[in-house]
């Protein structure tokens, strides 16, 4: 199995969760690539694979600076996805309770706009929860990935 993980930071705390979900995953057969989204466009969608988006949500409810590039290119060039399967795993604050995590949510809504197929539900990190997302992350992205597998053996 091959799983791009897209980062989109302002902090660097997605970009932590993403390593963590790396190395949890990067065992076996499984290849894993991590890539932050600067410079991104909608054709690194192209790749083979399944993708993760892991993000952290800025300002009023936006996606983070260096993602905002490959957001607006879903947008205006509105490719074809329906053949991409992704996972969200965003990260926010609940006591911006009006944009709590919207820097997922704005993801995901593209890409099932677009066609594609997310698998599980998007994880919704709180960091006023006192729980390290990069803990969260591990745990979830192992019970995600045990998902894909699932899907992969269904489709055989």
């Amino acid at each position: 199995m091959r799983i791009t993980i897209l980062i989109g930071t302002m902090t660097g705390t997605a970009q932590l969760c993403a390593q963590e979900m790396e190395l949890a995953l990067g065992e076996g057969d499984t290849q894993i690539e991590a890539l932050l989204m600067d410079g991104l466009d909608a054709s690194v969608f192209e790749r083979d694979g399944v993708f993760l988006i892991c993000t952290s949500t800025y300002g009023q409810g936006d996606v983070p600076d260096n993602a905002r590039g490959l957001y607006e290119d879903l947008q205006k060039r509105r490719p074809d996805l329906s053949r991409v399967r992704y996972g969200v795993f965003g990260l926010g604050d609940r006591t911006y309770a009006e944009t709590f995590n919207y820097g997922g949510k704005r993801f995901d809504d593209i890409l099932s706009e677009l066609g594609a197929t997310r698998v599980g539900e998007r994880y919704k990190h709180d960091a006023s929860s006192g729980v390290l997302p990069e803990e969260t992350a591990v745990q979830w992205c192992q019970e995600w990935a045990a998902r894909l597998q699932q899907g992969n053996r269904a489709a055989v």
